[in-house]
């Protein structure tokens, strides 16, 4: 008898066990290059904890940022539409009292919160300095982090331009940390977070400001990157303190046995930076050109990892050409959850994750930055068009005549040639494609 009710138990354990919805945690880095990762051929960086989440999931080659620059970038993130359909053309301020992404969007942390899971923002938000645009007022249970584009990361103050001002919060209430390292701060919060809810499913936006300038790596990683070249040791440093701070996330999954329970999602906003505050550099695009604000494959091809080890490929490798909008209805789809907006662009990824031979959903996929001579792009297959291209990598000089710039991936990965002229049909064909687009979607 008692065996057979032991049994039992243990049935009703193991089916409570298996009907679990899993958690969800995304993991967003901030000015991280395209191949900034030992696992994407970085051989001069040390990073094992994100490796570590390549070696326990899949490892995409061909996967897109929503845009070259932060704001927008997460806001398709966030809504799985594209920045302008989201009203997000270009950057929020990162003063209190603007607003940002309109409480009318509906991001994944709603998503996730309808169908019973604890949300929570841990990082950098940049979409919103009002109470109804800050993440308490877009879905998330738990916030704690700046509301603008960047802060010190001891003192806390957001420094781009006079004065400078105070940007800690934690659910709308404004908090001193003095002289605590903020990634540091943010693995701590996260480590509460996920020990109070570990019971049931949640969601977490990571969101770290690294390696995001001012580049301030830890002194143990300046020393070992000492040998590096100006300014690409300052940045491998910061990449490398960043890691540590993903590690300590990991780790504290780890030691509450969640990690065979939850989703990790790991992705960088878009590419590196050349602005003066980041050094003019430090980060690599590797054979592609352009880096952060551009629509070259350097702004907007970045690295992005799966990782949900015991259902998911382990060490898998995937060149299908997927989108950070597909990441909303891909979690969708893995945890059951109903969408509560039909009205998106990107569509889930599961059977790319699944099966490197599955196709990818995209026939074509846009950009768009800013609305007065706004930079786009458009890619439909191996084809890909630029209008108002900009090369923040300067790895070569842009002229009036290209204002319209074609490339065909397939064929050279650099687009440092510009075939427009020699294919007038398909410029046309592509340069069509976006004025439609625009047309309907651009307000």
């Amino acid at each position: 008898m008692r065996k057979t009710l032991l049994s039992l138990l243990l049935f009703a354990l193991s089916l409570s066990a298996a009907d679990r919805r899993p958690n969800v945690i995304i993991i967003y880095t901030d000015d991280q290059g395209s191949v900034d990762l030992n696992c994407y051929g970085s051989k001069d960086l040390a990073t094992p904890h994100m490796d570590g989440l390549a070696r326990r999931g899949v490892r995409f080659t061909q996967f897109y940022a929503a845009a070259p620059v932060c704001s927008p970038s997460r806001a398709g993130l966030l809504t799985g539409r594209y920045p302008v359909r989201a009203g997000m053309p270009g950057n929020a301020g990162s003063t209190k009292g603007r607003a940002g992404l309109a409480p009318s969007e509906v991001t994944i942390a709603e998503m996730m919160k309808a169908a019973g899971y604890a949300t929570a923002h841990i990082g950098k938000w940049h979409l919103g300095y009002t109470p109804e645009t800050m993440p308490n007022g877009q879905g998330f249970d738990h916030s704690f982090g700046h509301m603008g584009g960047c802060i010190d990361n001891y003192s806390h103050f957001f420094y781009w331009q006079g004065p400078n001002r105070h940007d800690l919060w934690r659910n709308g209430k404004e908090i001193f940390e003095d002289g605590k390292f903020f990634p540091e701060l943010m693995a701590a919060e996260a480590a509460k977070f996920i020990e109070q809810n570990r019971k049931n499913p949640f969601f977490m936006y990571f969101a770290l400001n690294t390696p995001h300038y001012p580049y301030q790596g830890y002194a143990k990683w300046l020393k070992h990157y000492a040998k590096l070249p100006y300014p690409r040791n300052l940045y491998a440093a910061f990449l490398s303190t960043q890691d540590e701070a993903i590690g300590q996330l990991v780790a504290t999954v780890d030691k509450l046995g969640l990690r065979k329970d939850t989703i990790i999602i790991f992705q960088s906003d878009h590419g590196h930076s050349h602005e003066e505050r980041a050094h003019f550099g430090g980060g690599s695009s590797g054979p592609y050109r352009g880096a952060k604000f551009s629509m070259f494959e350097g702004g907007l091809r970045v690295p992005a990892i799966i990782s949900w080890p015991g259902t998911l490929p382990e060490g898998a490798v995937r060149d299908q050409a997927v989108h950070s909008c597909d990441w909303l209805p891909t979690i969708a789809k893995f945890t059951g959850v109903k969408l509560l907006n039909m009205d998106i662009d990107g569509k889930s990824i599961v059977s790319v994750i699944k099966n490197d031979n599955a196709k990818t959903p995209h026939d074509v996929l846009h950009w768009q930055t800013g609305r007065s001579r706004p930079q786009w792009a458009v890619r439909q297959g191996d084809w890909k068009l630029i209008g108002n291209p900009k090369d923040t990598s300067n790895k070569a000089p842009l002229t009036t005549k290209d204002k319209l710039f074609l490339a065909n991936l397939k064929e050279s990965v650099s687009e440092m040639e510009n075939l427009a002229q020699a294919n007038p049909e398909i410029t046309q064909r592509l340069k069509k494609l976006h004025e439609d687009w625009a047309a309907k979607n651009v307000k």
